[in-house]
């Protein structure tokens, strides 16, 4: 039998065929392209003739394009759409991988043609772009351990090696614990809640075989559940499974991998002669060491912190208000602070979800995308990994841009939170290649299905993302799309929900699900007013997330990685009745692979840029300004990782942001 993942892609666009996939062809289709890649490697160090651009750099570019293209499929897929096969294959292959990586660091003949191109770079007659990328290739190498020799180097492989394999196992944990936990409601358990939460919770019921509605650990339904359920002790029982991910005890705990995770990125650092893993990671990114991003957190830490405080004393009345004694509690934020917004704003999220219908978001930002960028969206009759999944292609001025698939309801094989990958990247090396985009969410399901503004913020933001990958113009896959800093890939994605606060696109795509009416004017009013409602929560369960993950990496390992979350919590003061974003036995960011470890502080430092960039639409006009847009693709968009990050935002801004517009965006430029 042939297998399909190795085989000429002969379907529309050359998307992946997974009508004819199974599970079973991708251990046999991983080993072939890897053994292929071992071969192109092994071929360009081995090149009798001397080291040129074109017979190692580029030569290196093209080496994995059987494997980026079987990789991508898997990869996508067993985050999206996991199966006991699946998962069992990222168990197996995560060694697999990081040997493989390593074979290509240890080589130490590919090191040295490499080595060759970086001393003589001067003499290479190279154009901007090559030099962006040997300067990449050679950086990356020297990162991974390529100078190393003798007993450290394979010190590292064994390192990288169970740094993977960990990695896997805390995102495994993580889904298990979401997926196996619920919690049964009776129909009194209902009252309160508003219509589109009762629906969730009963299709969610339904999912789950259960006899009735439940309460999963789906961010789009436990955060409305403790918004608006009134029963506050239902609510601490929400709230305290939530928080235990990871942290049950038994098989699924993630501690103790946690804390091996920190052991050996330290101890990977001190290999390659960092003083700290916080030290190694920043270096090539934009802000560059731990004291830059601790400066940055702490400029907004205090007004958040001095604002979620007066907040909380605000809720705190409420509850005793309601005949309850004793302090606020993490359980309790959302619910009172629900009924704050809509006694001070007037806004009731059950008002507005009716005029927030998924697909009207999606066409929001496709309208967008037109008016901003020429890009056009036409529905795509494609076989697709899963039925929810729905695909697009995209086109300007009648060329072929990408095709767009959007997966966007939560179920129990998608691993939790929201994200863009993309199972096929653009490049021109070798034949102009187009990307296939994916935005993966997890909305509640609903007929129709409606959105919650934040869960509408979400969705332009992961668009941004695939913006950024769609509209990449470079030659070399390397740095193509969102192959760029860490702190500076949420630039695009950030700045693109901006668009959503446009009072026209909302005036024209948010539409009541049923009549087909806009929002009314005093609606739209009322929730352009209230987008700082709340900001001083927000802020601070983001940046003490940031920290902690910040001070996890910023000196020796932790032994105990609760123990130092808590300390770094009661040095900053955290407020009671705020729990992190993510706490460390869930902090997938950070604990699943490299990403974002040590740079979970990178969506701010992106923020500090994006309320800027908007600033600039602002101060052009409009939000669609054409040369304002012009000049985003030109220097941001399709430019990739071509050069370094400050160089594309000066180009299109003028000049590097202050944290000034940050604090003006989030509304805490004037707290005291």
């Amino acid at each position: 039998m042939t297998n399909p993942l190795l085989q000429d892609w002969t379907t529309p666009f050359a998307l992946p065929p997974f009508a004819e996939l199974s599970d079973a062809d991708f251990a046999p289709a991983l080993d072939a392209a890897l053994e292929e890649g071992r071969a192109a490697y092994r071929a360009i160090a081995e090149d009798p003739e001397p080291p040129t651009f074109a017979n190692t750099i580029e030569a290196m570019e093209l080496a994995d394009e059987t494997l980026d293209r079987v990789a991508g499929v898997f990869f996508n897929l067993a985050g999206a759409d996991a199966t006991p096969e699946r998962e069992a294959l990222q168990r197996d292959y995560a060694p697999k991988f990081s040997a493989y990586a390593s074979e290509i660091t240890n080589n130490k003949r590919l090191w040295q043609r490499i080595k060759t191109l970086w001393d003589t770079r001067e003499s290479l007659d190279l154009t901007p772009e090559q030099a962006r990328v040997l300067m990449l290739t050679h950086r990356s190498l020297t990162r991974s351990g390529a100078a190393l020799e003798g007993a450290e180097a394979e010190r590292l492989t064994e390192v990288k090696s169970r740094l993977a394999v960990l990695g896997t196992s805390f995102m495994q944990n993580l889904l298990a614990d979401e997926r196996e936990w619920f919690m049964p409601l009776e129909e009194a358990d209902l009252e309160g809640l508003p219509d589109f939460v009762v629906d969730a919770a009963r299709a969610a019921g339904e999912e789950k075989g259960a006899d009735g509605p439940v309460v999963t650990l789906s961010r789009s339904l436990i955060v409305p559940f403790l918004q608006f359920s009134p029963r506050r002790d239902l609510r601490e029982v929400a709230y305290k499974a939530w928080a235990a991910r990871g942290a049950n005890g038994g098989e699924t705990d993630n501690r103790g991998i946690a804390a091996e995770v920190l052991a050996l990125r330290d101890e990977r650092a001190k290999l390659l002669g960092y003083e700290s893993f916080a030290a190694f990671k920043l270096e090539p990114e934009m802000a560059k060491t731990p004291d830059a991003v601790r400066d940055l957190l702490m400029q907004v830490w205090a007004p958040a912190k001095a604002q979620a405080e007066a907040d909380a004393d605000r809720l705190t009345q409420m509850l005793h208000a309601d005949g309850v004694n004793g302090e606020l509690e993490p359980c309790d934020w959302r619910y009172y602070a629900e009924k704050r917004r809509k006694a001070e704003h007037d806004l009731d999220e059950a008002e507005l979800k009716p005029y927030l219908r998924l697909d009207a978001m999606i066409e929001a930002a496709f309208d967008c995308a037109n008016r901003l960028f020429g890009l056009e969206f036409s529905p795509l009759d494609a076989t697709l990994y899963h039925p929810d999944a729905r695909a697009w292609e995209v086109t300007r001025g009648g060329e072929h841009v990408a095709v767009f698939i959007g997966d966007y309801f939560a179920r129990g094989s998608k691993r939790s939170g929201a994200w863009c990958s993309a199972m096929r990247s653009q490049k021109k090396l070798g034949g102009e290649t187009r990307p296939i985009v994916v935005n993966v969410c997890n909305f509640a399901k609903g007929d129709p299905a409606l959105l919650s503004y934040d869960d509408a913020r979400t969705l332009f933001h992961e668009f941004g993302h695939a913006l950024h990958q769609m509209l990449s113009d470079v030659t070399y896959g390397s740095i193509s799309g969102t192959s760029v800093a860490r702190d500076f890939v949420e630039l695009p994605s950030q700045l693109y929900e901006h668009w959503l606060e446009v009072p026209e696109v909302l005036e024209k795509h948010a539409r009541h699900a049923e009549t087909g009416a806009p929002m009314p004017k005093d609606l739209l009013d009322r929730l352009l007013a209230a987008q700082t409602y709340d900001m001083g929560f927000q802020t601070v369960e983001y940046v003490a997330s940031a920290l902690v993950d910040l001070d996890f990496h910023d000196g020796a390992a932790p032994a105990d990685p609760m123990a130092a979350e808590a300390d770094t919590l009661a040095r900053i003061g955290m407020p009671h009745a705020i729990g992190m974003r993510h706490a460390t036995p869930h902090f997938a960011h950070v604990f699943t692979g490299d990403g974002y470890s040590a740079g979970y502080y990178s969506y701010m430092w992106s923020e500090v840029m994006d309320a800027d960039a908007f600033e600039a639409f602002e101060e052009a006009g409009s939000a669609f300004d054409v040369e304002m847009a012009r000049k985003l693709e030109t220097h941001i968009l399709s430019a990739g990782g071509s050069e370094e990050a400050d160089a594309l935002y000066t180009a299109f801004r003028g000049r590097m942001p202050g944290v000034e517009a940050l604090l003006k965006g989030r509304g805490l430029d004037k707290v005291a």
